[in-house]
């Protein structure tokens, strides 16, 4: 309550109509401008924000530094709607999570005739053996004068 009181006394005038600025934005809703939400929706904006807050806790009044924390808040959740940060990533993060949930749906294949049949063949080379030599000797045909490429 002495915080109460405190917040009235004469040399504290400029707090008292601080906190009545803050109450008048929290109760009306006014809409953040775009060039104010713009800063604020950015890390150092927010940055700057939680600065703030922390001198209004350590140097002012408590009541006044708690009606600024409800402010910032709501100044916040006011700039995402304004530049529309809040509908992108709430939107695009779904919209990938189920993309991806369709595009495992469809690729699961059940194990085909054709696999088991070439799991079952001999390979052709295998590792460790060697090979043995052809039988035909490889002949290149005509390439009419042609230089090779390498």
């Amino acid at each position: 309550m002495n915080s109460f009181t405190t917040l009235f006394e004469k040399q504290h005038v400029g707090e008292l109509i601080l906190v009545i600025l803050l109450i008048i934005y929290l109760i009306m809703g006014y809409q953040t401008p775009e060039s104010v939400a713009s800063v604020i929706d950015t890390i150092g904006g927010k940055i700057v924000m939680f600065v703030i807050i922390v001198y209004l806790f350590i140097y002012s009044n408590p009541i006044l530094a708690v009606l600024a924390l409800f402010v910032a808040f709501d100044l916040m959740r006011r700039s995402s709607n304004v530049t529309g940060s809040k509908f992108i990533s709430k939107y695009s993060n779904n919209c990938e999570d189920e993309k991806s949930s369709q595009f495992s749906a469809f690729n699961q294949f059940p194990y085909t005739l054709e696999q088991e049949v070439v799991k079952k063949m001999a390979p052709i080379v295998q590792s460790g053996t060697t090979l043995t030599k052809a039988s035909y000797k490889p002949i290149l045909d005509n390439n009419y004068n042609a230089t090779p490429l390498h």
